[in-house]
């Protein structure tokens, strides 16, 4: 009997696409069948705007012990007998209808994803959107997220180090909720999702299986909010206690020989995470669902494979090791039973009690349709560059208002009030805590060696410009991280566009990876893992296209790392990436000061890759030799801001010597790019003013660490006026927002 429209709607497949399954297959499917296509057709779990444009990615680096997109998660090798698998993914959908167990459950299916490949999880990191704090809904959800990341997070063990906050209206209805996490391993435990030969069992562990998330893949992720349905059941729920035993129990799994194949149960849940094993070893599977261990009655068939109920691993052993395998998860009192085996025909069979209930041929499952758009370029996005900035007054305010505006702004203001809710010092390895740098740090135990990650987009510079903005986000991320002295070496990206089938949203999808794919090679740093995010629109209106990335570096030699306060007074402040302060209006494209004080969101964003990457040489080269005591890259707010927060995270105050040329507005908050704003001791400033130079990276004296005030140029603000607008920002809008209008 053929699908209905309503049918077709729920699982987000188009009339032409159930033409093109009952084709391929010859037949109608039923509805077991074509819920196995709908999930894993969807966008979510086919890619099927985004694969063609993620092959333009650098997929190659020394280091990768893993093809991008191949497994769970990237993996590359940091030292001799030890690798790290990272990935970031989105979990939007689901947070904007249930905060607290969509972003929850974003944090658990992260931490499963590097758990698949046999990593131990090492460190948790975020990247949240919301629209303005003055509206109820954005405060509630704003609340339920950061209650969801804390509450699952801390349960788990796992330390939360690092992430970013942004608030924007066009994130009303739609907020982004993009975890992601790192993981230690031993290259040679390297665990994968496959079946492996023949005979081989499909051991299910952990949860009971339920009703919720069913449809999570293809029903909520891969459509808008255009309508209003009752979406709150496609919302997976969390037990994190469980998620905790359950990393134990897999980890212990993974140094044996006991298993073939690990792999979580995530979007799609048993229906993905088994086909597409199966496809990665070219063999069949067959399902009896009524072993599937349940903890809600009456479930179907159609339930059991489509439920994404959390904390679930299908683990792939051989006969002969089964009694060994189910010993260490008993071992942790976790729940596992064979639910199925592999086969020889390359054929998903879902039996109910021996009964056929379904088949399918593998490779159908894992190959949807593929839609490679022409896009274009939108007019007002022609007009928004265009835009004349040096036409934008003066502000009636002083510099210093201007400053402490800025710095009580929600993008800018410290985040204390929310990291303070995240343990991020469990397991003991974070060197470079939040609020303390521009990427946490962390020591790799039993070595002289630390990483450093960080996560970093701008949405506004996107939605100027999709390939700059996509560029620029690679370059702060890599510039973060540079700034601790780590090497960047790999990264992952969060993709968070709007509908795809928009040829002006295709276009800044394309533009942005090709931004990312351009400043990825030219830093050396490639893309080893991510996710993509599509259909972000509440009645009818998108997101900004918002790339988030994560950067993952190397230090060699850990305690070598310096974090973003100014350290002692007489240090010598300069500027690495410019020759002096200068005020030029094209550098307020996109900046937070342009939208704050004028409303404005235009111009034109600009990036000089070479210089980029010559900045973030000399800066690493600066801290290994010593020289560098404090480095802070120039980013939201611009100079004044970089060097405010220096000050206020290290309690300093500072004197100017540099004099600002151009508007005073300009070249103390524009956002011009590849700028960090270091310290080094008086005695060192020729050596690092000639390590500047041979790197071809320009280099200015800004000033020095001195008193308690903050002035340079025209700017002269009290530190501790300074401080009261940083520290009390975000808690000054929320509180803003839930007084009664005049």
């Amino acid at each position: 009997m053929p699908a209905s429209k309503a049918e077709l709607d729920e699982l987000a497949l188009t009339e032409a696409e159930y033409e093109a399954i009952v084709e391929r297959l010859g037949r109608e499917p039923n509805h077991l069948e074509l819920g196995l296509f709908g999930s894993l057709w969807s966008e979510h779990c086919g890619y099927k705007h985004s694969k063609p444009l993620l092959k333009l990615l650098p997929a190659e680096g020394r280091r990768l012990l893993v093809k991008p997109g191949a497994e769970n998660a990237g993996v590359v090798e940091i030292a001799e007998g030890m690798a790290v698998a990272m990935k970031i993914e989105s979990h939007n959908h689901p947070s904007a209808i249930e905060p607290v167990q969509g972003a929850a459950t974003g944090v658990g299916g992260i931490v499963r994803d590097i758990l698949a490949m046999g990593a131990r999880p090492i460190a948790l990191l975020n990247s949240l959107r919301f629209g303005p704090l003055t509206e109820p809904r954005n405060r509630f959800l704003f609340h339920g997220v950061v209650g969801g990341i804390s509450s699952y997070g801390n349960c788990i063990g796992v330390p939360d180090v690092g992430g970013e906050i942004v608030f924007s209206k066009c994130y009303s209805g739609n907020p982004l909720v993009n975890a992601m996490c790192v993981g230690l391993l031993d290259p040679k435990r390297l665990a994968r999702a496959v079946t492996g030969e023949p005979g081989n069992l499909l051991l299910l562990v952990g949860a009971d299986t339920g009703r919720d998330g069913i449809h999570g893949a293809s029903g909520l992720a891969s459509r808008t909010f255009e309508e209003e349905r009752e979406l709150r059941p496609t919302v997976q729920v969390g037990n994190p206690f469980l998620e905790k035993v359950l990393i134990e129990a897999c980890l212990e799994l993974a140094q044996t020989d006991y298993f073939v194949g690990l792999q979580d149960l995530g979007a799609a849940g048993m229906t993905s995470a088994s086909v597409e094993s199966a496809h990665r070893s070219i063999r069949g599977i067959e399902i009896e669902v009524a072993d599937v261990p349940r903890r809600d009655t009456g479930l179907t068939p159609y339930e059991v494979m489509l439920s994404e109920s959390q904390e679930r691993m299908l683990v792939v052993v051989k006969p002969g090791f089964l009694v060994k395998a189910r010993a260490i998860f008993e071992k942790w009192d976790l729940q596992c039973t064979v639910v199925g085996r592999v086969t020889d025909d390359a054929t998903v069979r879902i039996l109910e009690s021996g009964k056929e209930q379904g088949r399918v041929p593998v490779g159908l499952l894992v190959d949807p349709p593929m839609y490679r758009l022409t896009g274009v370029k939108p007019k007002w996005m022609e007009t928004a560059q265009k835009r004349d900035l040096t036409k934008v007054p003066l502000p009636k305010l002083a510099p210093g208002e201007v400053l402490r505006k800025l710095l009580a702004s929600p993008n800018i203001a410290s985040r204390e009030s929310v990291y303070r809710q995240y343990d991020h010092q469990v397991q003991t390895n974070t060197l470079v805590a939040p609020g303390q740098g521009d990427a946490a740090v962390l020591r790799l135990k039993g070595t002289d060696k630390a990483i450093a990650v960080c996560t970093d987009g701008n949405g506004r510079l996107c939605y100027l410009d999709p390939f700059v903005g996509g560029a620029i986000a690679v370059a702060e991320a890599c510039r973060n991280v540079s700034c601790t002295g780590a090497e960047p070496i790999a990264l992952t990206d969060g993709l968070n566009m709007g509908n795809p089938d928009k040829l002006d949203v295709y276009y800044q999808l394309e533009e942005c990876i090709k931004g990312i794919a351009e400043a990825s090679r030219a830093l050396n740093a490639p893309v080893i893992s991510g996710n993509v995010s599509l259909y972000n629109e509440t009645q009818g209106k998108a997101i900004y296209p918002t790339p988030i990335i994560g950067a993952l570096g190397v230090l060699e030699h850990a305690e070598k790392h310096v974090a973003m306060a100014f350290r002692d007074e007489g240090d010598v402040v300069l500027l690495l990436g410019a020759a002096g302060v200068k005020g030029d209006a094209a550098d307020l494209a996109g900046s937070e000061y342009l939208e704050l004080v004028h409303g404005l969101v235009a111009g034109q964003p600009r990036l000089d890759l070479k210089l980029e990457a010559a900045v973030q040489r000399a800066c690493r080269m600066g801290i290994a030799k010593g020289l560098v005591k404090s480095a802070h890259d120039c980013s939201d707010g611009g100079l004044a801001v970089a060097i405010a927060e220096s000050c206020i995270v290290g309690r300093k105050g500072f004197k100017g010597e540099a004099t600002p040329t151009g508007r005073w507005d300009t070249a103390l908050f524009g956002e011009a790019q590849s700028r960090i704003v270091v310290s080094v001791a008086a005695k060192s400033v020729a050596a690092m003013e000639a390590l500047a130079r041979a790197e071809s990276a320009p280099i200015c004296v800004l000033g020095q660490v001195y008193g308690v005030r903050l002035r340079l140029g025209p700017l002269d603000v009290a530190l501790a006026e300074a401080t009261a607008a940083w520290r009390g920002g975000l808690a000054s809008a929320l509180a803003a927002g839930t007084q009664p209008s005049a």
